[in-house]
C-alpha cells in the first residue's frame, strides 16, 4: 500500500486517498509559520519586559547602590546644615551681641541663590533630580560658610579692638548726683500737654553742675539746637552717639576729641525747658535707646537695680 493519507468513505465503505493541492499546502505552511512567529514574538516580549538582560540587571544593581549612597550623603548634608544653622544662631545671638554688632539676616546668609536657575543645562537630562537637589543644597552651604567666615573675621577685628570699643561705648552717668525726673519712653510734654515720646532721660541738678562725657569720642556738634537749647553731640564710633541738652555753658568745640569722664559743659535751662536739668540721650545707629542700659561702669548691681526702678517711676518731664 502506497504512502499517503486516507479518509473513510461511509457510502462506499472504502478508504479514499486524500490529495492536497499545492496551494493548500502553501496556505497551511503560511498558517503554521504565522502561528510560530506570533508565539515567538509573544515569548520575546515577555522575556524582554519581565526578565532583564545581564546589562539591565547590572544597571539596576548600580542604581540601588547609587540611591543608597545618595541617602547617606543626604543625611550627612542634613547634619552639616544643622551644625551650620546652630553656628549662625550663636553668631547672631552671642558673638555679635557681645561686641554690639548687628545680627546677619537670613536673606543675607542665603543671598545669591533665590530665583536663579544655576543648573538649567542639567534639567534636560533624564533622572537628574537627585543630583540637582544635592548640588543646590551644597551651593547654599557654601554661601552660608562664606558669609559666616566674613562674620568671624568681623568678630575677630572687634575682639582685637574690644579694649578701645569699651572705652568708647557710653558707660557712666553724665552727672555725679543728678536726680531722675523723667525716664525713657512716652511722657506728657510739660509745655505742649500732649503725650510724646521722650527719647532720653531728664536729670535735675542746679545750674552750673558739671556734665561729663560718658565715653571716648569726637564732638560732632556743639551749638544751640531748637528744643535742646545749648547741646553737645558726641560720636563715639561703633554706631554709638550721645546727646547732652539744655546746657548753661558748652566747654568743648566741634571736632574735639574727648575721653570718658571729661568735662564737656554745665547744666542749664536753655531751649524748651521748664527747669534746670540735663536731657541725656544714647543713640545706636542714630536711633534713641534707653540710656539706663548703659550705666555700667560706676554702679554696683544693687545701685543699678535701684536706679532702674527709679527711672521707671519717674514721669515728670521737664522738656
Amino acid at each position: 500500500m502506497s504512502k499517503g493519507k486516507y479518509r473513510f468513505n461511509p457510502e462506499t465503505l472504502t478508504y479514499d486517498k486524500i490529495n492536497h493541492s499545492t496551494k493548500k499546502i502553501i496556505l497551511l505552511a503560511i498558517t503554521y509559520f504565522s502561528i510560530f512567529v506570533t508565539v515567538g514574538f509573544a515569548f520575546m516580549f515577555i522575556w524582554l519586559h519581565f526578565f532583564p538582560s545581564a546589562r539591565e540587571f547590572s544597571l539596576i544593581e548600580e542604581n540601588k547602590v547609587l540611591r543608597s549612597q545618595y541617602k547617606v550623603l543626604s543625611e550627612k548634608i542634613n547634619r552639616v546644615e544643622l551644625v551650620m544653622n546652630d553656628i549662625a544662631e550663636r553668631d547672631n545671638s552671642i558673638y555679635r551681641a557681645v561686641f554690639e554688632a548687628d545680627p546677619i539676616p537670613n536673606e543675607v546668609r542665603n543671598a545669591g541663590y533665590g530665583g536663579i536657575n544655576r543648573y538649567q543645562e542639567l534639567q534636560s537630562i533624564p533622572n537628574m533630580e537627585l543630583v540637582l537637589n544635592v548640588a543646590n543644597r551644597i551651593d547654599i552651604l557654601y554661601q552660608k560658610l562664606y558669609v559666616q567666615s566674613l562674620s568671624f573675621d568681623t568678630i575677630m577685628r572687634l575682639a582685637k579692638n574690644k579694649t578701645e570699643m569699651l572705652k568708647c561705648i557710653p558707660a557712666i552717668q553724665p552727672l555725679r548726683n543728678g536726680k531722675f525726673v523723667s525716664g525713657f519712653g512716652f511722657r506728657m510734654h510739660p509745655i505742649y500737654k500732649t503725650v510724646r515720646m521722650h527719647s532720653g532721660i531728664d536729670l535735675t541738678a542746679p545750674t552750673g553742675t558739671k556734665i561729663y562725657a560718658t565715653g571716648d569720642g569726637v564732638v560732632q556738634n556743639a551749638n544751640f539746637e531748637r528744643g535742646y537749647g545749648k547741646q553737645v553731640v558726641i560720636n563715639h564710633g561703633y554706631n554709638f552717639s550721645t546727646v547732652y541738652g539744655h546746657m548753661d555753658k558748652i566747654l568743648v568745640h566741634q571736632g574735639q576729641k574727648v575721653k570718658r569722664g571729661e568735662l564737656i559743659g554745665l547744666v542749664g535751662n536753655t531751649g524748651t525747658s521748664t527747669g534746670s536739668h540735663l536731657h541725656y540721650e544714647v543713640r545706636r545707629h542714630n536711633v534713641p535707646v534707653n540710656p539706663i542700659n548703659y550705666y555700667l561702669n560706676d554702679l554696683t548691681p544693687q545701685e543699678f537695680s535701684a536706679l532702674l526702678e527709679q527711672s521707671k517711676m519717674a514721669n515728670q518731664s521737664l522738656d
